[in-house]
């Protein structure tokens, strides 16, 4: 099957990583269909992943803070008569702070967006890609999912899950002929920070900030060669390598440093 018949779908595909994730696909032919909670944000997009190379590109508005979103979201899509070959689950969001200052039900909304939408979406689609034994999924892990971060502590837990979660779920499908990746970048120059309040930590303010195209590649290259996971940029390969023979509070307080508002 050429990749013109093959349909990707890709979760916070208006921005950051997930938009240069998008373009990847959109020069390799796949149709796309993208998701988000403003539709006029989907529709800009899609003009640029058109003109990118998709040959089709689906619009549908999905708020995934909701819970009933990510089912809501995969029956509309089976509904349009879509399979998906790819799927990649980029949407997620931060909260700044110390945990005992921080708004419960602002964290209760990044574990629904960061884990619960990604588990139903990955089982959704992942036993329609089991069946016909074929497709492949790109899992937003973070170098915070073997790392702790203070200041950030619900946003490294829910990375933490998505990584664990990634990694059982590839021995689990072992020889179905699908695959499944864990993308671990470090901090990036997204929108990120500003949505979760850190505008103003040390490592933004000193720039400490990855390429979010270098980081899509990195992904991107893993996601097609099947790769279980995969460090982005060699600053981050280097920090992952040390972290395993650094004591764990030594890690902590050297990332609640970085986090610190300056």
């Amino acid at each position: 099957m050429d990749n013109q018949n093959r349909t990707a779908l890709v979760t916070g595909a208006t921005s950051g990583i997930g938009f240069e994730l998008a373009r990847l696909l959109a020069k390799d032919k796949y149709r796309l269909v993208i998701t988000t909670r403003n539709i006029d944000d989907l529709n800009s997009v899609a003009e640029i992943f058109k003109n990118e190379g998709s040959p089709a590109v689906e619009c549908i508005e999905k708020d995934l803070f909701e819970p009933s979103a990510a089912e809501e979201l995969y029956n509309e899509v089976k509904a349009k008569g879509i399979t998906i070959n790819v799927l990649i689950n980029d949407a997620g969001q931060g909260v700044y702070g110390k945990f005992i200052e921080t708004d419960l039900q602002d964290e209760l909304n990044i574990i629904q967006l960061n884990v619960s939408a990604l588990v139903v979406l990955t089982k959704l689609f992942l036993k329609d890609m089991v069946a016909r034994n074929e497709g492949r999924i790109l899992q937003l892990a973070s170098m915070v999912s073997k790392i702790s971060s203070p200041l950030m502590a619900v946003y490294a837990g829910t990375k933490a899950f998505v990584y664990n979660f990634t990694q059982s779920l590839i021995n689990e499908t072992k020889g179905t002929g699908v695959t499944i990746t864990a993308l671990q970048p470090g901090a990036t120059d997204t929108d990120f920070f500003n949505k979760a309040g850190a505008e103003n930590s040390k490592i933004v303010r000193e720039g400490k900030l990855g390429d979010p195209e270098d980081v899509a590649k990195d992904g991107y290259e893993a996601l097609m060669a099947g790769e279980p996971k995969v460090v982005s940029g060699i600053k981050n390969k280097i920090q992952a390598t040390i972290a395993n023979i650094t004591p764990e509070q030594l890690l902590a307080a050297q990332m609640r440093d970085m986090n610190e508002e300056e």
